[in-house]
């Protein structure tokens, strides 16, 4: 079967709150796993961010792959995203191909780790509504879109301390399967990534401030991704609104280095280390260009990036500049409409040979850069 075909099945067989679910014939299973998140204090959180049950506790799938196997692949998803739709026949074709187990961890307060009122259209056009009289039309304001673009325009310190706790946990994630203790995941070292968006920008400042040595030897496959967040334009109805994004963007380039050097300021702890020096790095172009350059340089011959010609959001100019000559980045197009937030549209049947040819011309690649390294 092709991409959409499978996609299509998946999508309809999975079950978020089911313990586990077979997909037939494959041999492949998939297992919601779950996972508590209570390792930071009060202070990391924005507000009464604390208090949201879902982030705290939740699940997340490992594709199990048919045959026994010692690889992983973590899969890193995108920003503002609320279900695993799009992702499951991707984790599908990586588990299949390379024999890899397959996990899909969620960013801190996405998917299965936020309420679902945010995903309720009808609560989230109310609050649009209620807050026209008060900020105007909104450019791009969606329901899709409403309750991270309002997060961050309230609070754009919250995308830091959003991937503080999401590397904390991830961490804390390979410790377990490093040593042994995860219920699914047997024990092993083998840790390839595949990312996505902001996920491969999360993704490359694991592997630049990597002091443990827990990613030593892993491959980082990025599509879609791998550019500095100033290069990046979040502002979609899918991602976020243009308030949220003009917030975000002011404080990164203006008030965040000044707040991080404050005595004793939050922002100031949570970037202190080579975590905190790796995310500074990756923000703008120009700042700290001497650091993300040698940082990078170090894990260049493990990294493999495809973005693509149409992507509006992660442009391939700025993956290119920011993974610096000799990376080695395949940029492609494909030959129908798509974007950054749908490369592979399975809801049109007369283009589903080409989506299906589009989604093997990058995935036969990614599956064989993510395997090299096991051979």
């Amino acid at each position: 079967m092709g991409f959409t075909a499978i996609h299509t099945g998946l999508v309809s067989s999975f079950d978020p709150n089911a313990g586990e679910i077979s997909l037939n014939a494959s041999g492949i299973r998939i297992v919601n796993t779950g996972f508590v998140s209570d390792s930071l204090p009060a202070y990391h959180f924005s507000g009464e961010d604390q208090s949201i049950k879902e982030n705290i506790e939740f699940s997340y799938p490992v594709f199990v792959p048919a045959s026994e196997s010692n690889k992983l692949i973590l899969l890193l998803h995108g920003l503002n995203e609320r279900s695993w739709d799009k992702y499951l026949a991707w984790a599908y074709y990586l588990a299949s191909e390379t024999g890899s187990y397959v996990l899909l961890f969620p960013i801190s307060f996405h998917i299965s780790r936020a309420p679902v009122s945010w995903k309720d259209p009808r609560t989230m056009i109310r609050l649009i509504r209620e807050r026209i009289p008060v900020m105007g039309e909104i450019r791009n304001s969606s329901f899709a879109n409403h309750a991270l673009s309002r997060r961050l325009a309230e609070d754009p310190r919250r995308f830091v301390m959003s991937g503080y706790q999401t590397v904390d946990d991830i961490i804390r994630l390979v410790s377990q399967i490093r040593e042994g203790s995860h219920p699914v995941v047997p024990a092993t070292g083998r840790i390839n990534i595949f990312s996505y968006s902001i996920g491969a920008f999360l993704s490359e400042i694991l592997l630049m401030s990597d002091s443990r040595g827990y990613f030593d030897g892993t491959r980082l496959f990025m599509f879609c991704g791998g550019s500095v967040f100033g290069r990046m334009n979040a502002e979609s109805k899918h991602i976020m609104d243009k308030q949220a994004f003009e917030n975000i963007s002011h404080y990164f380039r203006n008030d965040f280095e000044e707040e991080v050097e404050k005595k004793d300021s939050l922002m100031g702890r949570l970037v202190s280390g080579p975590l905190g020096m790796a995310f500074r790095s990756m923000l703008d172009p120009f700042r700290f260009r001497q650091q993300r350059e040698k940082l990078l340089a170090a894990i260049r011959d493990r990294i493999f990036a495809i973005p693509l010609v149409g992507d509006k959001v992660v442009p391939p100019e700025g993956v290119i500049e920011t993974l610096g000559a000799g990376s080695h980045v395949d940029v492609m197009d494909f030959a129908y409409k798509y974007s950054h937030e749908k490369p592979f549209p399975a809801d049109n049947n007369k283009i589903a040979d080409k989506v299906d040819a589009a989604f093997e011309k990058v995935f036969i690649p990614a599956c064989r850069f993510l395997e090299s390294n096991h051979e």
